[in-house]
């Protein structure tokens, strides 16, 4: 049986997308860890306090893609990462090691 072009090989939760359209630029403006251990801990601290949105079609990723324009949306989810670094920040799960290459360039930013 041959597959529809625009069928997903699996549910796809969109708001993954979203929260990491929007990641790096956040985490940019504030003052917390960029290791990509962090990164990781506040997008999955985000996309828990977001709703799902799974799609199964690329019809449903387009549904999706429209709703991302409506102001709340996008509102919810800088929202929900702002309130993620928050509690990374706190209480980050990094090694030692990340630490010490971070203030390492952050020094070298400084030279």
């Amino acid at each position: 049986m041959a597959e529809n072009s625009n069928e997903l090989t699996r549910p796809k939760n969109y708001m993954e997308d979203v929260v990491f359209k929007h990641l790096d630029s956040i985490i940019a403006s504030t003052d917390c860890c960029r290791c990509q251990r962090c990164r990781m801990d506040i997008a999955a601290y985000a996309l828990n306090q977001l709703p799902n949105k799974y799609v199964v079609t690329r019809k449903g990723e387009v549904y999706s893609k429209m709703l991302e324009l409506q102001q709340q949306f996008e509102a919810d989810v800088i929202i929900a990462i702002v309130k993620a670094i928050e509690v990374v920040k706190k209480n980050p799960r990094h090694d030692d090691e990340v630490l010490v290459e971070k203030n390492e360039s952050k020094s070298e930013q400084v030279q």
